[in-house]
């Protein structure tokens, strides 16, 4: 998750209790482990098994991250090790139980929580992160969080990956569908380091297996590495282990083999009153920062150092706002400087600007206050990648249903957040993330407290997306849209009622890898034991 995402989550998690997206996926074999210099590791147990009668199942059930879903497994199956998952694929096969895993469990859509799914593997044990000596790349188990993940390879070895804002995602989920963050305009996508994943597959006969594949040319199974570029969680196995090594990196060095974060950042917020914006002003805004982005979001440029998330909140909250950082000795003033300057052109109202300089980690790892799942946050979230600076009757559409005095809720948001840099460097078809043009990812996203508001906010949340993207047929498939991010899964793309394009849900998401993913179904998962909603078909 992103900073705009998470901060919109705590005023969307309702009025009294407030907080905190990517459901994690796929699998085997051991390679030796260099344990990270004074951080210790280990296991903190092996398998365990827990019923609806056990008193734990509560407290896992409801670790259900959106309450418009609620799973009722037969079992949860805490696991500590790729074999333990092996054997709980291997029973869930052979007791025709469907199977789903979870990891931080941030996801918007029902492929964890259903209630079809009989067999939950939960990966809260498994958060290693260590330095593999014989792959010469950074393991990390699909359980960690990525603020572990950023403490241990900082702290060990001075690197990071380019991943989100939000400490308390899982990586296992966070990583397969492309994550990105605030240093992805610098240094990429989570995806463009990755080196290695461990799956566990289920073969044609039924049986579970764990499969290591890398992305080096000769690797037989290097297809199945691929698919774990972007293609997201639950198609085609239980990811237990990632390997991270950057595709230039040299030598044998760890502190050389991945990205080595600033020592600071420029921490940074800029907020409108809503009171001093009309429809005018707001469209020149929101116009000016389109502009910006265009200008600003080649690979090379100097102001990829500056990441930004804009959040629009619907009146009746007080303001609207961008909040990001820019990378220390990078000019960063001067860059932020430039930036408030070109918001500001023919706006009339000014900003509230705040700023200070922190240290890298503590600026990655520092959780939003109330940052945990309160007990009945409903969600909903619609995403749309953009090549240009929007439209004004985009912009203008956003002003009209932001401040509708049918909804009038501040529990509604539209973020805009800066894309582009480094992440457009490379090819679509490199990895299976292929959304390498863009300049901004723009999320759509509504919070509310019990089940009878969920007509509302979705009736809300579904027309916005619809009015937003007329041009297209109600979804990003417009000539400057560049479809949709598999980590903001969303459903009503799937359905005929809410996409009217004539693009199939999977070309917004996937483009045009959608057919050799479906290559790499039909060879890992041809008896499709994962699935769900948005999942890769075999045909």
């Amino acid at each position: 998750m992103v900073e705009s995402t998470r901060r919109a989550l705590l005023r969307a998690g309702a009025a009294a209790a407030v907080s905190g997206p990517a459901a994690a996926l796929a699998a085997s074999w051991r390679a030796p482990v260099q344990a990270a210099p004074q951080l210790g590791g280990g296991r903190a147990f092996g398998t365990v098994t827990v019923g609806p009668d056990d008193p734990r199942y509560r407290s896992l059930a409801l670790r259900a991250y959106n309450r418009r879903f609620q799973g009722k497994p037969e079992q949860i199956r805490m696991v500590g090790s790729t074999e333990d998952v092996v054997r709980a694929v291997d029973e869930a096969v052979r007791t025709k139980r469907r199977i789903a895993v979870r990891s931080g469990g941030h996801c918007f859509e029902n492929f964890v929580d259903d209630p079809d799914v009989r067999l939950l593997v939960d990966m809260v044990a498994m958060t290693q992160v260590d330095y593999d000596e014989r792959r010469n790349a950074f393991m990390v188990e699909a359980g960690a969080t990525l603020g572990e993940v950023y403490r241990k390879l900082f702290l060990g070895w001075g690197v990071t990956i380019p991943g989100g804002t939000c400490p308390s995602v899982g990586a296992g989920g966070h990583i397969c569908g492309g994550g990105y963050g605030a240093l992805c305009r610098m240094y990429g996508l989570t995806v463009d380091h990755l080196f290695a994943v461990e799956v566990v597959v289920v073969d044609r006969s039924g049986k579970a297996r764990s499969v290591v594949a890398t992305r080096e040319p000769s690797d037989p199974n290097r297809d199945l590495w691929w698919a774990h570029t972007g293609a997201g969680g639950g198609n085609f196995g239980i990811v237990t282990r990632y390997w991270f090594r950057s595709p230039d990196a040299q030598g044998t060095d760890p502190g050389r083999l991945l990205p080595r974060p600033p020592s600071t950042v420029l921490s940074y917020s800029l907020d409108w009153p809503w009171a001093e914006l009309d429809r005018d002003s707001f469209v020149r805004l929101m116009r000016n920062y389109g502009e910006w982005g265009e200008r600003n979001s080649a690979p090379g440029s100097p102001t990829a150092a500056l990441y930004g998330e804009f959040a629009l909140s619907g009146k009746p909250s007080e303001t609207i706002g961008i909040s990001g950082q820019v990378t220390a000795g990078s000019g960063a003033e001067r860059i932020l400087d430039d930036l408030v300057t070109t918001l500001g052109r023919g706006v009339g109202a000014r900003p509230v600007r705040q700023s200070s300089t922190l240290p890298w980690l503590a600026s990655a790892t520092q959780a939003a206050s109330g940052d945990s799942t309160p007990f009945d946050r409903r969600l909903k979230l619609k995403s749309g990648y953009r090549r240009r600076r929007f439209t004004d009757q985009q912009i203008a559409t956003a002003y009209r249903h932001l401040t509708r005095v049918d909804h009038n809720d501040p529990n509604g948001h539209l973020f805009i957040n800066t894309y582009g840099g480094r992440v457009n460097a490379v090819s679509p078809g490199t990895t299976a993330m292929p959304h390498r043009d863009s300049i901004f990812l723009i999320g759509f996203l509504a919070g509310w407290q019990g089940a009878a508001q969920d007509s509302r906010h979705l009736t809300w949340m579904r027309e916005f997306y619809r009015d937003f993207y007329a041009g297209g047929g109600g979804v990003p498939a417009g000539e400057d849209d560049d479809g949709a991010f598999i980590n903001y899964a969303d459903a009503d793309l799937a359905d005929p009622r809410y996409n009217t394009s004539g693009t199939p849900w999977h070309a917004l998401y996937y483009k045009d890898n959608y057919a050799r993913l479906q290559q790499v179904k039909r060879r890992w998962g041809p008896r499709d034991v994962f699935h769900h909603a948005l999942s890769v078909r075999p045909e």
